[in-house]
């Protein structure tokens, strides 16, 4: 009896500067093992002036896709010849497809945050008053998704004024649509009484420094999402802790925005709770999102 011949990979990868430290090539090792699709999945290291063309590399090998991190999100959304709505409202792109109609852009990671809030951790965001540290491109990617879910209000602070005051201007629209108050400005636009949901956005957890915001804002109701994650609770989480706050880190947003990515590849979602729960064991450094 001849031997079955070897199953055909299809190819994909993470690319960034660096690197080296991605979790996402063991995600989705087990994402692959769980849903039984054929496919293998690598790192690329690319120089900061060259992602087109080590891209373009990697799709006249065949690749089919890519998960695209720091510093590249802004230059594969250059890339794209189409985008998704959330990736266009985001202005950048954390994952492309490429098929027969050319080089499709999304970004998943507002959807792993909603989705790891909602899902994992047990607190829906429907009528919920939300408010959102940071007004860089980690804010702006996670605003739509989390208007989608119907939230009662939104507010964005930022110690740039100005910064979070654009991000209310361009989702206007969006809030208007949702029935969700949407404002925004520095730190004395947040509301009085604790929020519900309080996601830290900023880069501040890896120097260990803390976002300006009210500690009024916090209360024993309230989540406390750190975007960054790591082996040990962040600055931010420890100091929502101590106000009362239930707190998390960003991990579950990377698993979940990797489901995501999946997703748009192979049009099977594969479930990010096993996989979350194996990564938590093994988690050693502090990392960004």
């Amino acid at each position: 009896m001849n031997p079955q011949a070897p199953l055909s990979l299809d190819r994909y990868a993470v690319i960034g500067n660096p690197i080296a430290h991605s979790k996402s090539p063991f995600i989705h090792a087990r994402f692959a093992a769980q849903t039984g699709e054929p496919i293998e999945y690598g790192h690329l290291l690319a120089p900061v002036d060259a992602f087109v063309p080590h891209v373009r590399a990697f799709i006249e090998a065949g690749g089919r896709g890519m998960n695209v991190t720091v510093p590249f999100k802004l230059d594969a959304h250059a890339f794209t010849t189409r985008l998704s709505p959330r990736a266009a409202a985001a202005g950048a792109v954390n994952t492309l497809r490429f098929d027969a109609d050319g080089v499709f852009g999304d970004n998943t990671d507002g959807f792993g945050l909603v989705r790891d809030i909602e899902v994992n951790l047990g607190v829906p965001l429907k009528g919920a008053r939300i408010l959102l540290l940071g007004a860089g491109g980690a804010a702006r990617g996670v605003v739509l998704p989390m208007l989608d879910r119907a939230p009662h209000a939104l507010t964005i602070v930022n110690r740039t004024a100005e910064k979070a005051g654009q991000l209310v201007e361009q989702f206007a629209h969006a809030a208007r649509d949702a029935g969700c108050r949407l404002n925004g400005g520095s730190a004395r636009a947040i509301e009085a009484g604790a929020y519900d949901v309080i996601v830290n956005a900023t880069a501040g957890s890896l120097d260990a420094s803390l976002p300006d915001c009210d500690d009024r804002a916090f209360g024993g109701g309230t989540l406390a999402y750190d975007m960054m994650y790591g082996a040990q609770p962040t600055v931010f989480m420890d100091h929502a802790q101590k106000l009362g706050a239930r707190s998390a880190d960003g991990l579950g947003m990377l698993v979940e925005q990797a489901a995501e990515s999946f997703y748009v590849w192979r049009g099977i979602r594969p479930d990010g709770a096993p996989v979350l729960a194996e990564l938590r064991k093994l988690l050693k450094t502090p990392s960004p999102v």
